[in-house]
Formats: structure tokens, sequence, C-alpha cells
């Protein structure tokens, strides 16, 4: 399999998280069908919201093989309105009748270095690679879900921060522009992923998405231009309020 890129518009913000329920439930019936398990990392914001309860309504998901993570999280406790952790249990964890067979969070109120690092042994030892895809000894996700930041952020991935050019290490700690340190997946974990999910909604998002798709490659401004996978399928899933500078007859 070659590395694809596919951008779907969907015409609301609410049609786009059915659509994405749609493909998560397609990668996670192929991935347990040819691996027994799912291996995902859940991201954090707004836009993931309602697709999580989606998810948690569907009554032909069988969690007890999903395995899930997080690609980023706030250094905040669990319990934190801020926590992504804690807006995925919420929304998604707290509303199923069987869990999961593994619950992997961010240790966010830790130190976080050594949360980054500790995350990332366990990603090593609990993630298998796929050295025949080309990504050597990385951990091989079936499914990344990521977000677009107004200021072309992903994960915890922000503009002109150290982790842009991390090349070793799979989780780092990572400051946001509020100066508050994040844990984040950095892109050598992120490209090694069988599939990732890009999830772009507003009217407000317009003008960065326009930047990224079709403006020059400069992931140091845009952090998710970072984004290229070795040998799978990236998907951009994005309303037609955000893709409206691309396609100016695109409603908001």
């Amino acid at each position: 399999m070659e590395s694809k890129v596919l951008v779907e518009v969907a015409p609301t913000a609410d049609a786009l998280a059915h659509i994405a329920c749609e493909l998560i439930a397609a990668a996670a019936t192929a991935s347990i069908g040819r691996r027994q398990f799912f291996r995902i990392a859940l991201a954090g914001g707004s836009t993931p919201r309602t697709i999580y309860r989606l998810l948690a309504e569907d009554p032909y998901m069988d969690f007890r093989r999903w395995q899930i993570f997080w690609s980023d999280e706030r250094c905040v406790p669990p319990t934190s309105a801020e926590s992504n952790y804690r807006m995925a249990k919420e929304e998604l964890l707290d509303r199923l009748t069987e869990p999961p067979e593994l619950v992997f969070r961010m240790a966010g109120e830790g130190d976080p270095d050594a949360a980054a690092l500790a995350y990332e042994r366990a990603i090593r030892e609990l993630v298998p690679p796929n050295p025949s895809a080309g990504t050597g000894d990385i951990p091989r996700f079936d499914l990344i879900l990521l977000g677009m930041g107004v200021d072309g952020h992903t994960a915890s991935l922000f503009p002109g921060t150290p982790a842009l050019h991390e090349r070793t290490r799979l989780v780092v700690a990572n400051p946001a522009p509020t100066g508050q340190m994040r844990l984040t997946f950095t892109y050598p974990l992120i490209n090694a992923a069988r599939r990732v999910l890009i999830l772009v909604s507003g009217a407000e998002k317009a003008a960065t998405l326009r930047a990224v798709l079709k403006g020059p490659h400069d992931p140091m401004r845009y952090p998710v231009q970072g984004v290229q996978l070795v040998r799978g399928n990236l998907t951009w899933l994005v309303d037609r309020a955000a893709y409206r500078e691309i396609e100016p007859g695109s409603p908001e």
C-alpha cells in the first residue's frame, strides 16, 4: 500500500461527525479482522466531542477489541476540565456497556518529560511495529485522530516549537503558545501510522486550511503540514465552512 491523501468535504459539522464515525468503524473492523485489535490514538479539541458520543451509540462496535491511546494531552490532572482524557472519558468511555481491551492515558499530572518518556516506552511495548511498511521499529497505530488549530498546529505540535525538529523520540513534552506544557506524539510516530484522520471544522479555520493545502510547504509555520505518512492513508475530513476559501462557493 502506497501513501494516499484524500480530502473529503462534509456539508456541515454534524455531517462531518457522522462521516468520521463511519471511517473509524471501517478502520476498526479491518484492523480487528487482520490483527485482532484496533489500536487508535484519540484527539482532543471541540470537533471530536460529537464523534465520540456517536461512537458510543454504535451498537455494532466491538470496543472489547479496542486499545485506546491519546495523541496529545495538556499537563493537567485527568479530572481537569482541560484534560483530553476527561473529555473522551465522559463522551465515550463512560457510555460504553463493555470496556475496551485497553485504555492508556497520558499522565498529564506528572513531570512532563518523565511522563512523555514513560508513554513512549509503553507504546513501544504495546503497539507492534511493521518494518515491511518501511517504518522500521516505530510502533504502527491503526488510526491516529488529529485536528488542526487556527494557527496550523496539530496534536500539540505548535509553530516554531522544539518538537517539530524531533526525529528520534516518539512522545515529547512541548510548550503551547500560552507557556503551558503539553505531551504530544511527534512526526516519526504519527507518520508511521496506517491511517491518519485530520478533522477540521469551522469558518475560522478556512484561511489556514487554504494555506496548508494550497500554499508552500512550511511545517515550521503550519505544523500540520508535517503529517506525511510513510506508507498509509491520510484523510482530511473538513466541513464546508472550513473549505470555503478553497472552494469559494461553499456555504458557511
